[in-house]
């Protein structure tokens, strides 16, 4: 379906679009809401022209280019449509970095080792220096030890000092290490820039937007990760460590969930 070249005024709204095309194609709200994960009162609201559960433009945007794309129709129009209705899109946010849970922090109250190493380098030294000018002392005389004790002829040996291991700096290598305990999953678009969508296990937004040519993004779940791909035979996708080997078709609309472990296809 398409959007005459009426004026402006005289357009379908969105929802009314979105709502027709949905009927065209013989499916429900329910299967609709089934096939793209946006849950049914949402549907309901942005055929009837209400995007305020929709928690935001970035998501009223995704949601429109899911639903589209659910009932067979060009999404680019509508999301024009809806930034000429809503005031424009905003300037891009860049993303927040996946990982900065992962990350490992130097610990505020850890020992300085350096310190503690030379505090006992002085000490050590003192002590040979002391041992060292007491014995020249005791070189010249006598000393008459009392029956039944014992002179103490040996000095104590100082304890050897034991430097603490360096933590290890984490690393590009340590984070595409794809630890076992979790999943991840890296998308490169290598053959031109696609629309994604990541969410974790919990349904929680993980990234929604334009993956451009040459870009990657990576995410971590300990559960599960849920992927949308507007062109599918653009990405190069990489889950636990593995390059999935499935053949998209430029174009190609879809939706995928992995596992921790080998890459399975949910």
């Amino acid at each position: 379906m398409s959007i005459g070249n009426s004026p402006e005024d005289d357009r379908p709204s969105i929802g009314r679009v979105l709502q027709q095309a949905r009927i065209a194609a013989g499916l429900t709200v329910e299967e609709v809401s089934s096939s793209t994960r946006v849950r049914i009162p949402i549907v309901h609201a942005i055929e009837e022209d209400d995007f305020s559960r929709c928690g935001g433009h970035v998501y009223a945007r995704g949601h429109i280019r899911t639903l589209a794309r659910a009932v067979s129709i060009d999404p680019e129009p509508l999301v024009s449509q809806y930034d000429a209705e809503h005031g424009g899109r905003p300037a891009p946010t860049p993303a927040a970095p996946m990982f900065e849970a992962e990350r490992i922090r130097s610990d505020p109250r850890r020992p300085n080792w350096t310190a503690a190493m030379v505090a006992a380098i002085v000490a050590v030294v003192g002590f040979v220096g002391f041992t060292f000018f007491k014995g020249g002392d005791d070189g010249g005389t006598s000393t008459q030890v009392a029956e039944g004790s014992t002179p103490n002829t040996t000095s104590p040996k100082p304890k050897p000092t034991k430097t603490a291991d360096p933590k290890p700096v984490p690393s590009d290598s340590a984070i595409a290490a794809a630890p076992r305990d979790k999943v991840t999953v890296k998308l490169s678009a290598t053959q031109g820039k696609s629309w994604i969508s990541a969410k974790d296990h919990n349904g929680r937004q993980l990234f929604d937007g334009l993956l451009l040519q040459g870009q990657s993004k990576t995410f971590q779940d300990k559960e599960r990760i849920d992927l949308v791909l507007g062109d599918a035979g653009s990405i190069e996708l990489f889950v636990n460590g593995k390059k999935v080997e499935d053949k998209f078709q430029p174009g190609q609309v879809e939706r995928l969930s992995y596992t921790k472990g080998d890459p399975e296809v949910g």
